[in-house]
């Protein structure tokens, strides 16, 4: 099949009628606009107000995600910063979740402004992996001490989605030893960063087995995406992406995640977007979001706009639209990424975020490769923290929270509905909590340096203690807590992958 004849085979408008009003798409600018407008300088009550709303894990409207943005009073961010953290604390507990990106394809159809795979970059060189390569790909992953991966695909006919499920199945058929027990592991969730598909290519893709389905909208700013992202590309059509994740719940798929590419626009016209994107969603579906990614834009080569967009955003505004953001959407996961510098990542990880990636690699091949200058050609964007995984996890149990690797929301069925609902109402995170000491003893024994293990060893100490003294985990003559303690028993003696 040619190029041109599977662009016009790809979109489906059809799909996204059922999902308009009168028309038109969940984003109105306009409105959004004047929300920022009409909510300049608010009151300390108001913002109050605002904050303890929040902290009951409600979500928040677009007016009151508006005063929030426009806070300037130090001492009102302070409380919103705490309060920010405190949600994190109540839905999620003190634990961060780890994750390893895997590049599968620069192939790209597309000639988005900023991306180093556009595909009028002649600087990048081109390349898919095999499923052998693949294997490969995930023998480093796992020798890192990862669980979970996220696979990112360029959008090009030899990465539709035939191609996505032989490599999805390529990685959960790999196992290996883990280096310090030789204890057998394998990667026990993958999910998929890709583009917008139709609902029966979505049907395909949650058949093989994927955890969450993740699609950035990129800019919510329709004459921005429009600028930044050619007619006459697929992704160019501004509401087959805006709907990708309908289309995605409407196939099946309960566990999505939406984002902003933070610099294309006003970071506040972004914060908005995403507010309503997962509005929407739970309008529609009951379930908003699993997650919510706030990456921001760093160089990619070949890209002027990459650096020089007057939309940049600068740290300290960084901090403000991450902590407006976990109070606005109080239960998704908050995702903060590589392209970040450690020492903002430290900061922003106090701001409430729950999961983050470690060890990266973003070139195609780069995990089993050398990362010389050639291979950088193959990067979509520049990371900003390539340290490995123990280092991080080493800071992390210096910062007092956890190191989780758990996946079994996925596996227990705690999914879409049920896990909104478990974590609007602060459950989930008791569960986090425990499969959180269960995976970290399993890292701690398998891969853990020396430094690593000993702060480990005596946050886990510290955070079964809490478990101990929580009355949730003792009710019933202690029944949860001693099927946890049964379990951390058994991982200790050897055995893996066990949760609760």
């Amino acid at each position: 099949m040619q190029i041109s004849e599977w662009i016009n085979n790809t979109i489906k408008p059809e799909e996204n009628k059922k999902y308009l009003k009168k028309g038109q798409n969940f984003i109105n600018a306009e409105k959004l606009h004047e929300a920022l407008t009409n909510n300049i300088g608010p009151s300390k009550p108001e913002i109050r107000t605002i904050i303890d709303k929040a902290k009951s894990i409600k979500a928040l409207t677009i007016d009151e995600t508006a005063k929030l943005l426009h806070v300037t009073d130090i001492d009102l961010w302070d409380e919103i910063n705490a309060a920010a953290l405190d949600i994190k604390h109540k839905v999620y507990d003190n634990r961060i979740v780890f994750f390893a990106p895997l590049y599968c394809s620069n192939l790209c159809v597309n000639n988005c402004a900023y991306c180093g795979f556009r595909s009028e970059n002649k600087d990048e060189k081109r390349r898919i992996l095999t499923t052998d390569e693949v294997k490969k790909e995930t023998k480093y992953v796992l020798n890192n001490g990862h669980k979970r991966m996220i696979m990112v695909y360029g959008e090009h006919p030899k990465s539709d989605v035939d191609y996505m499920i032989k490599t999805i199945k390529a990685v959960y058929s790999v196992e290996e030893k883990t280096p310090k027990t030789g204890r057998p592991t394998s990667i026990r969730r993958v999910n998929i960063n890709a583009a917008p598909m139709s609902v029966a290519d979505l049907k395909k893709l949650k058949e093989c087995g994927i955890g969450t389905y993740q699609v950035f909208q990129e800019t919510y700013h329709e004459a921005t995406y429009r600028k930044v992202h050619p007619q006459n590309t697929l992704k160019g059509d501004y509401d087959w992406r805006l709907y990708a994740l309908h289309r995605a719940q409407e196939a099946g798929i309960d566990d999505v995640a939406i984002g902003a590419l933070f610099g294309l626009y006003d970071w506040r016209f972004e914060v908005l977007g995403l507010v309503a994107h997962a509005a929407d969603l739970e309008k529609h579906f009951g379930v908003g979001p699993h997650t919510v990614s706030v990456p921001r834009l760093t160089p990619a080569i070949g890209s002027q706009l990459s650096t020089q967009s007057k939309y940049i955003v600068n740290d300290e505004d960084f901090k403000k639209l991450v902590a407006v953001l976990r109070l606005a959407l109080p239960y998704p996961g908050l995702i903060i990424t590589a392209r970040e510098q450690p020492e903002i990542k430290r900061e922003v990880i106090k701001l409430g975020c729950t999961q983050t990636d470690a060890s990266t690699k973003i070139g195609i091949g780069a995990y089993q490769e050398c990362v010389d200058d050639e291979t950088k050609s193959y990067e979509q964007f520049t990371i900003g923290d390539p340290r490995s995984l123990d280092e991080i996890i080493k800071e992390v149990a210096e910062m007092g929270m956890i190191s989780s690797f758990c996946t079994a929301g996925y596996r227990c069925g705690r999914t879409g509905e049920k896990i909104m609902g478990m974590l609007k109402h602060c459950v989930e995170g008791k569960f986090c909590k425990l499969n959180a000491v269960l995976t970290f003893r399993e890292y701690l024994d398998d891969y853990a340096s020396p430094g690593t293990k000993a702060i480990g060893e005596k946050l886990i100490e510290e955070e079964i203690g809490q478990i101990k003294n929580q009355e949730f985990f003792m009710k019933n003559n202690g029944k949860i807590f001693n099927d946890f303690m049964r379990n951390y028993e058994l991982i200790k003696g050897g055995a893996r992958d066990i949760y609760i």
